[in-house]
């Protein structure tokens, strides 16, 4: 009997279907091993040597397949292909007392019967560059966390922690926070002219109300950008008076097409899937958060739905594009398949481009219900698992598709006005731009839509002369820049080599998890109090460990020990030694931060004093000023100013779920169970009476489920 250990039951169960009754698959459910929950466990004197545990969970699962090993002639090792797969592999090999003659390593990319078989047939053994470094990122993580944490609850407030990837996303957001906060608006100007064709009198043959006719009297807009034939810049036109100055002096202007460029654009089709890339097309398109995604994505790929999940590579396998072609070809036509197989290259310092990106292993699987197999949604609603496939599945086909194609076209059209500009053939007066774009053949975009403008332009010629129907200026102040969303936050990690594929959504969770973050209405990242004093802290005490060149270094000796170009000892020694020294220094020099109480005009309902607003690490919160005499606190609550529509008596507040994520629910709770994700409205519904609601993208629609009414846009 042949032994095959994977990591899940849902994985031990596909795989198994592939193979005979020569084979049994049974899961280890995860890790088996980890450091030590309530110590450092790791002994420092002793080259870093990390003390491994297995939690009592992991003994009682480890018991049967103890047992199985008893029937064995060979254990293969199936775990993920990536370094922490490689680790449970060797923990395994390790905990199990495996003997290496009789146990083989086999990876792939796609839970399929042909690539299950392949595998089989190229085994291999445990990579120990992989295992090193895999144990280097934990044994960092764990000192300095470990290590940085208690600095942080002597000198701000206790039960705060440190982590050396997160620290830096938190700094990311606090900074920007900041300059959200320092911007200062400035104000610049527009002018456009509203144009249509130079109005004649209609022919006896005019058809006016012929679709030619309609177009040819279509108005469209122009924007100013020269003067005297230097350019004009966004921000060139300062101030009203600047704007009206030009105004004047097109005051009778003439109007006439100086020049017409009329060209056709070609649109490339995006990659198929990295992690990354998925994380952040999930957030923009489905709302889905990074953990979320994370999740779906480990169930469709248990499943055998798709390839593996966690990769930062480009490359597509040749039988993948040929089985793209073919669908192409077969359900849209000839025409729609790009003509080559297109292939993409990986941009990302030290991508694993033995790897493949995340694509359907069948794309003739559209969904997956169109399958036989049963999914197990005791995880994941079949929406949710289905919304992401889709995502995955039409951003692969799309990858191989035509390219979309429009019609674009650029007008400069000349304005001068007679009394300044003598000389018609002077170069002098002003000039404006009009640009139509138009869609010809959407290729790639029939599967995968994109956002684009579509502007049409009436039929026009060189020199011809334009009707002005009114020429404005408009006002403008530049924006401060955007919170941080998820998608931005892990553009912005990965583009700065900070972290890896796997390591995204655990960032996010985390820095969510401690309350250093929370978000807004519109579900985009600001600072708590907390986040900004441990931020502050580590940014003027540690700057290394929060320093995004630093981090980014540490990763690329990360990747030069799974490379076998380094050893993970020295590599964690080089970091330990000058930060303990660092670490020791600051304990003595950095006094305890004690943040003063903001006073209030309330009074505690247990002995009468004011009430002060306290910061801890869970958020800011009442606190009797009498304290420790008088223990009572309370928490802050927003009122949106709205009484409960279903019991008639609380006020609905606005509230946070612990990661952050905001709602809205009645202030007597538990009593009064109603709560809304969205914000109310206090207007209702025409149809069904219930509340109306404003989502993320300040739409109108009812609160009801069961009821579609949605305001249309104005």
């Amino acid at each position: 009997m042949n032994l095959i250990i994977v990591e899940s039951p849902t994985k031990a169960r596909t795989i198994q279907k592939f193979l005979n009754k020569d084979f049994s698959v049974v899961s280890s459910y995860g890790h088996v091993r980890d450091l030590p929950k309530k110590e450092l466990g790791i002994d420092i004197e002793n080259n870093f040597q990390p003390k491994y545990v297995v939690p009592l969970i992991a003994r009682k699962r480890l018991t049967p397949i103890k047992k199985s090993l008893l029937k064995t002639t060979k254990i293969i090792l199936a775990t993920d292909e990536d370094r922490e797969g490689e680790a449970i592999s060797w923990h395994l090999s390790e905990v199990l007392k495996l003997n290496p003659e009789n146990t083989e390593r086999i990876v792939f990319h796609e839970i399929t019967k042909s690539a299950i078989e392949e595998a089989l047939k190229n085994p291999r053994q445990i990579d120990m560059d992989l295992v090193g470094a895999q144990q280097a990122r934990r044994i960092l993580d764990r000192l300095v966390g470990y290590k940085l944490s208690p600095f942080l609850w002597r000198k701000i407030a206790k039960g705060l922690s440190a982590g050396r990837v997160q620290s830096v996303a938190l700094r990311l957001i606090a900074e920007r926070e900041r300059e959200i906060q320092n911007f200062k608006p400035q104000e610049y100007w527009s002018i456009e002219a509203l144009l249509k064709k130079l109005t004649l009198s209609p022919s006896p043959t005019f058809k006016i109300n012929s679709v030619e006719g309609q177009n040819s009297q279509k108005e469209f807009t122009a924007t100013l950008i020269k003067k005297d034939n230097e350019a004009i810049g966004k921000f060139d036109i300062k101030t009203k008076e600047n704007a009206d100055k030009i105004l004047k002096d097109l005051e009778g202007a003439k109007y006439q097409i100086a020049d017409i460029e009329k060209r056709e654009l070609r649109r490339n089709p995006l990659p198929a899937f990295t992690t990354s890339t998925l994380q952040q097309e999930a957030w923009q398109k489905l709302h889905f958060s990074s953990k979320l995604t994370m999740s779906l994505a480990q169930t469709l790929y248990e499943n055998g739905l798709i390839t593996y999940h966690r990769t930062d590579s480009l490359n597509l396998s040749n039988q993948s594009l040929f089985a793209a072609k073919k669908f192409i070809i077969e359900n849209y036509g000839q025409n729609y398949w790009s003509g080559f197989l297109r292939k993409f290259k990986t941009k990302s310092k030290g991508a694993q481009e033995a790897h493949e990106a995340i694509r359907p292993t069948d794309p003739n699987v559209t969904a997956p219900s169109t399958i036989k197999i049963k999914l197990d949604y005791s995880k994941h609603s079949e929406e949710n698992l289905s919304k992401l496939y889709e995502l995955i599945w039409k951003r692969f086909i799309a990858s191989q598709m035509a390219q979309a194609v429009f019609d674009s076209t650029l007008i400069n059209i000349a304005a001068k006005n007679p009394a300044l500009h003598q000389s018609e053939a002077s170069g002098a007066g002003y000039t404006f731009r009009a640009t139509g774009q138009v869609l010809k053949f959407d290729g790639f975009l029939k599967v995968y839509p994109i956002k684009f403008k579509e502007t049409e332009l009436p039929p026009l010629e060189e020199n011809e002369i334009l009707d002005l129907i009114k020429l404005v200026s408009l006002q403008h102040f530049t924006e401060p820049p955007a919170r941080y969303s998820e998608a931005t936050l892990i553009k912005v990690l990965e583009e700065n080599g900070i972290g890896r594929p796997s390591t995204y959504a655990p960032i996010i969770s985390t820095i969510q998890d401690r309350n250093y973050v929370q978000k807004d209405e519109k579900r985009k990242f600001f600072p708590t109090d907390i986040g900004f004093s441990v931020n502050d802290m580590l940014v003027e005490h540690f700057p290394e460990i929060v320093d995004l060149k630093f981090t980014a270094t540490i990763e690329e000796s990360l990747d030069q020990i799974a490379q076998g170009q380094k050893k993970w000892q020295p590599v964690i020694k080089e970091f330990y030694e000058p930060f303990s020294r660092h670490l020791a220094q600051k304990y003595e020099e950095v006094e305890k931060q004690k943040p003063e109480p903001e006073p209030t005009d309330k009074i505690c309902p247990k002995c009468g004093k004011p009430l002060l607003i306290r910061t801890s690490r869970f958020g800011r919160f009442y606190a009797c000023s009498d304290f420790p005499k008088c223990r009572h606190t309370e928490s802050i609550v927003n009122s949106i100013g709205m009484t409960c529509p279903e019991c008639g008596q609380g006020q609905i507040h606005e509230k946070r779920t612990r990661r952050g994520k905001i709602f809205y629910a009645c202030s007597r709770w538990p009593d009064c169970k109603f709560a809304l994700w969205d914000k109310p409205t206090g207007k209702l519904c025409p149809k069904c009476n219930s509340l109306l609601v404003s989502n993320i993208k300040n739409k109108i629609k009812c609160s009801n489920k069961e009821c579609d009414y949605k305001e249309a846009k104005k």
